[in-house]
């Protein structure tokens, strides 16, 4: 006969991780990334190769999602007061975003109308210039920002949900 161990409760605690150089942390932090040039290049080429093959209807499902994660820090540092005056533009990508996107969702080709391409150009160029004026610490900020609001589930959504759809039937 086995003899029954019971087992320990785990505890919830979860050391931090370790920061080898505090100071080149927070130097680092403090630094814009129009100062990282080869990443704020590299970041723009994705973008802007993503943006392209939109315009010119040969964007895929990652294509896309490369310009939700785009408009989401757009939206994010916003929030943050970057570019709190271009309100407007926000919405207008959203909104050409998901209309794309639902259009997309059903044929697999997404195709932009001409208000589409305008509203999310200018969310493009709007993202540009944040890029050029926020530290790292404030793209630290707005990425944690994102990740909130998808764990939170208050993202909007490109394709609705099947219960979505029989609410807006009825």
């Amino acid at each position: 006969m086995k003899t029954v161990v019971p087992m320990r409760k785990r505890s919830k605690y979860r050391p931090k991780g370790l920061i080898l150089n505090p100071v080149g942390y927070v130097m680092e932090s403090m630094t814009p990334i129009a100062k990282h040039g080869s990443f704020l290049i590299d970041l723009k080429i994705k973008n802007h190769l993503a943006m392209s093959r939109l315009t010119r209807g040969q964007a895929n499902r990652d294509d896309i999602e490369k310009l939700m994660a785009v408009i989401n820090v757009v939206e994010a540092l916003h929030r943050m007061g970057f570019g709190r005056e271009y309100k407007d533009v926000v919405n207008g990508g959203l909104d050409a975003l998901q209309a794309v996107g639902k259009r997309g969702a059903t044929t697999g080709r997404f195709i932009l109308r001409a208000q589409e391409m305008m509203a999310l150009n200018t969310m493009m160029e709007l993202h540009d210039a944040q890029m050029d004026i926020i530290t790292v610490k404030d793209l630290e900020k707005a990425v944690a920002i994102v990740e909130a609001e998808f764990r939170a589930g208050r993202m909007r959504t490109i394709v609705e949900k099947k219960n979505e759809r029989a609410e807006s039937a009825t």
